[in-house]
């Protein structure tokens, strides 16, 4: 069974990378106060802005995903205590390099009723 993601959070603070799926499980767990077994994404830095982790559960494990820009840094939020939740759209827009300050999502009214076409 697939776990469904419950949101995307990223972690300000840079976090030693030599952290493997456990040790992030634990930071999620104890500095986030978050159960890092719900399908959320959890998004780490490095102290150097051209590498992230990215941990979440899938349902049968725990999913660790490392990232290194090549040629240009990563766009973070300020340096701070806390965390931040990032939409899905902002999310891609980070792992791409690109700056996810400047993604806004498109928020669309629910209909009142569905329609058909015949």
């Amino acid at each position: 069974m697939r776990a469904k993601s419950a949101g995307r959070f990223i972690l300000p603070q840079p976090v030693d990378f030599r952290k493997g799926h456990d040790g992030l499980a634990a930071l999620v767990q104890s500095v986030l106060k978050e159960d890092p077994f719900t399908g959320t994404v959890f998004v780490f830095r490095a102290k150097r802005a051209d590498r992230l982790k990215i941990l979440f559960w899938d349902g049968t494990g725990l999913v660790m995903a490392y990232k290194r820009l090549e040629e240009t840094t990563f766009t973070w939020p300020a340096i701070r205590d806390g965390v931040m939740t990032l939409n899905r759209a902002q999310f891609e827009a980070l792992f791409a390099g690109l700056d996810w300050r400047r993604v806004k999502a498109l928020e669309a009214r629910r209909p009142a009723a569905a329609w058909a076409r015949w």
